[in-house]
C-alpha cells in the first residue's frame, strides 16, 4: 500500500484529464491525496470523486487572465506574481499539515508550484509529469525565433513552478532531441484515456470542434460554412446555428465523437492533439495570438504533416473551407503516428520504479 499526495493546475481540463488518466490506471494497492483547482477540480470530481482511495482537495490556483476575449499575458503574469505572494506560503503550510496525517510516499505534480515546495520541506520525492518543461528540457531551434525567445521568457516559469524533481517527466505529442543538462529528462506522448486507446477510428462524416469559451462568433460562423455538419463542444448548449450543433461536456460523447469524425478544428492544447493523432484525426488548430504555449504545438503539428492552423483571431469562411477540402494531404503522415501515441505506460513505470526504490 502507498501513499501518493498529487496536485494538479486547475486551468482548462489537459492537466486534469492527464493526471485522470495516470489515477485510474495505477491500480490498486495506493491511497490517493489530490490537490487542485477550478476547471480541474469539476473535472475530477466528475470523475474521481465516488471512488474509494481516492480524496480531492480544493486549493487556490493560478489562472489565465482574458480582457475582452483575449488573453491578457501582462495581466496573468501580475496574477501569477501575486499568488505566489500572498497565497503559496499558507497552502504549503496547509500540505505540510496534511502530510502529517497522510505520511505521502511520493509526490506527483503536474504544473502546480505547493506541492513540490510542501514535498522538499517534508523529504518526499517528487515526480514532475506535466508538458510545460518541454520549455526548459527541448530543443526549440525549429521554432520561429520569436516562439524561441517565448519559450526563453516563458521557461522562468517553470522554474518558479516545479524547482527540483527526483524525476522529471514531459508529456507531448513532438518529441524534438532534447538539450544538453536535460538528458534526464523521460519523454512520452500524451496521457491517454481508456475511451481514447480503446476506440475504434471511423469517419461518420462530421467536423468535430472544440472551443474555449473565450472564442469570438466569427469561429462559429465559419465553421457553419465549411459544408459539413460540425458539433461544437466547450461553448455548452445551444441554440445550432446553420450546420453547427453545440453539446454539454461529456467525456464519453466527446471521446465518442472524436472517434467517429472526419477531422478535427479545436483550441491548440497538447492533450487534444495527441487524442486525436492517435486516432488519426487531421487537425485544423486554433492557438490564440498571445497564448506562445499553443502558437509553440500548432507549429510543431503542422511540421509533423498531420494538421494546419490559423490563429483564432483571424479564422476565416475560406480557411475552414481549404482544411476540409484538403484533408488527402495528412493522410500519409497520421498514418505513421496513429495508434502509437499513449504515453501512460511510459510514466506508470517511472512512478512504480519511483516507488519500489523508496525514494
Amino acid at each position: 500500500m502507498s501513499n501518493i499526495a498529487i496536485s494538479v493546475c486547475g486551468e482548462g481540463r489537459g492537466h486534469a484529464t492527464r493526471i485522470c488518466t495516470l489515477v485510474e490506471r495505477l491500480g490498486p494497492g495506493h491511497d490517493i491525496l489530490i490537490y487542485t483547482s477550478a476547471d480541474a477540480l469539476e473535472f475530477l470530481r466528475g470523475r474521481l470523486g465516488d471512488r474509494s482511495g481516492i480524496r480531492l482537495e480544493s486549493i487556490p490556483g493560478i489562472l489565465f487572465e482574458y480582457v475582452g476575449g483575449r488573453l491578457d499575458l501582462v495581466r496573468s503574469i501580475a496574477a501569477g506574481l501575486d499568488y505566489q505572494a500572498r497565497q503559496i506560503g499558507p497552502l504549503v503550510d496547509r500540505m505540510l499539515r496534511d502530510f502529517d496525517r497522510f505520511r505521502p510516499d511520493l509526490a506527483i505534480t503536474d504544473f502546480e508550484p505547493a506541492l513540490p515546495r510542501a514535498a522538499s520541506r517534508a523529504g518526499v520525492p517528487l515526480v514532475s509529469v506535466d508538458h510545460q518543461h518541454f520549455l526548459l528540457a527541448y530543443d526549440l531551434d525549429a521554432l520561429p525565433w520569436t516562439l524561441q525567445w517565448n519559450a526563453w521568457f516563458m521557461s522562468h516559469a517553470v522554474w518558479l513552478y516545479v524547482m527540483e524533481a527526483a524525476d522529471t517527466v514531459v508529456s507531448a505529442f513532438f518529441r524534438p532531441p532534447l538539450r544538453r543538462g536535460w538528458e534526464h529528462v523521460v519523454q512520452v506522448g500524451p496521457l491517454l484515456r481508456r475511451e481514447i486507446v480503446d476506440a475504434v477510428p471511423r469517419d461518420e462524416g462530421f467536423v468535430l470542434s472544440y472551443l474555449r469559451r473565450h472564442t469570438p462568433f466569427a469561429v462559429i460562423d465559419a465553421l457553419s460554412a465549411c459544408g459539413m455538419p460540425v458539433k461544437v463542444y466547450g461553448l455548452g448548449a445551444r441554440e445550432p446555428v446553420g450546420g453547427v450543433t453545440f453539446h454539454e461536456v461529456s467525456d464519453a460523447a466527446f471521446g465518442s465523437d472524436l472517434a467517429a469524425c472526419r477531422c478535427l478544428v479545436a483550441a491548440a492544447g497538447n492533450q487534444l492533439i495527441g487524442e486525436a493523432l492517435h486516432l488519426g484525426k487531421p487537425m485544423l488548430v486554433l492557438p490564440e495570438r498571445a497564448h506562445a504555449e499553443q502558437l509553440m504545438n500548432a507549429h510543431f503539428l503542422s511540421a509533423m504533416g498531420c494538421g494546419t492552423f490559423s490563429l483564432l483571431e483571424e479564422v476565416e469562411h475560406g480557411r475552414v473551407r481549404e482544411f476540409v477540402a484538403g484533408l488527402d494531404r495528412f493522410a500519409s503522415a497520421l498514418a505513421s503516428v496513429a495508434g502509437h501515441m499513449d504515453g501512460t505506460p511510459d510514466v506508470l513505470r517511472v512512478i512504480e520504479r519511483r516507488l519500489e526504490a523508496g525514494g
